[in-house]
């Protein structure tokens, strides 16, 4: 009877004992182990002050420690395998823009990641506004009279860009095939030598992030000329779209951030961070913190990341596949 009853009172605390882990692993405001959140660039830009900006708010809300890790290189596959690597348990969370999930399954010949398997999207966080620019002494201000003016100067065809193989790469060759133009893009390491190029005379056409012009613009040294998708935006609403100045083949060509957790994270988990990171990222001090960045917030569902990430996706598909450009490391 003893034994018996002994067996019984371990039992239940066993139990007790299993079913606490449990709800902490369910929970990931109810425990003392460190959040940490992986991005795939140095300190210092955007995306950087947008994880420590959610980081602090994660911080406070939550009570627990959370610490941003810059893990910078490999067009931020780096990142994102440590966080497919990562325990599935909502602790590791990563920060990315579109690339990897959109153009990258289309340029790479080999990814070492699944996009829509291995991890799981938990927000939409924030729209990174695109826009072309060119030197404020340029003779044309909009790309509609550019693409008027290169006509007349056939040698003036250079469109610079941080990165091939991107939306900008890929909006260009369309734009090319649905106007018979010969428009070259031209590869920058990084947005300052692009634009010192602009300024200079230099290169006709850049385009990159207005937060990168934004001081710039400000400064009278570059003007915008217009920027890429379906609608302006509300960094800069009067610059028009390029599809409003009958420019086509950028309608798909936005960019964004979002957050994501390793496949196998519990739904409960993912969705104590999505309802948390929605919440952060509609915060109207949040929000102003980050138009000071060039960054709209937007905090929408993480099942909207992956409609979206395949939308865009399949509508880059044809024109990469037809430009026969292939990525590298």
């Amino acid at each position: 009877m003893l034994y018996s009853s002994i067996a019984k009172i371990t039992a239940i605390a066993l139990g007790s004992v299993l079913l606490t882990h449990a709800a902490i692993a369910q929970d990931p405001s109810n425990t003392n182990t460190p959040i940490k959140i992986i991005i795939g660039f140095p300190a210092g830009g955007a995306l950087d002050n947008m994880s420590r900006a959610l980081a602090e708010k994660l911080r406070t809300d939550w009570g627990r420690t959370v610490v941003v890790d810059n893990k910078p290189g490999a067009s931020t596959h780096i990142a994102l395998m440590a966080v497919k690597r990562s325990p599935a348990d909502g602790n590791t969370i990563l920060i990315s823009p579109a690339p990897p999930f959109v153009t990258h399954p289309l340029t790479y010949d080999k990814l070492p990641f699944d996009p829509d398997k291995d991890l799981i999207p938990v927000a939409h966080l924030a729209d990174t506004p695109l826009v072309a620019t060119t030197s404020a002494s340029s003779p044309y201000s909009s790309m509609r009279e550019y693409l008027d003016w290169v006509k007349k100067n056939p040698k003036e065809t250079g469109v610079g860009m941080v990165t091939l193989g991107g939306v900008f790469h890929f909006g260009l060759l369309q734009l090319n095939q649905q106007t018979g133009l010969n428009l070259t893009p031209v590869a920058y390491k990084g947005a300052p030598p692009m634009l010192t190029d602009e300024i200079g005379g230099v290169l006709p056409v850049g385009m990159d992030t207005v937060a990168s012009a934004g001081e710039l613009v400000k400064a009278g040294k570059i003007k915008y000329l217009g920027v890429p998708g379906m609608e302006r935006s509300k960094l800069i609403p009067n610059v028009p779209t390029f599809l409003e100045q009958g420019v086509p083949g950028f309608e798909h060509a936005t960019g964004w951030y979002a957050a994501f957790v390793p496949a196998g994270t519990p739904p409960s988990v993912v969705g104590k961070l999505e309802k948390t990171m929605i919440k952060i990222m509609q915060d109207p001090e949040i929000s102003a913190r980050m138009t000071q960045i060039g960054l709209v917030t937007t905090g929408r569902p993480g099942a909207e990341v992956a409609k979206l990430a395949k939308t865009q996706r399949e509508a880059s598909r044809p024109m990469v596949e037809q430009s026969g450009f292939r990525a590298t490391q």
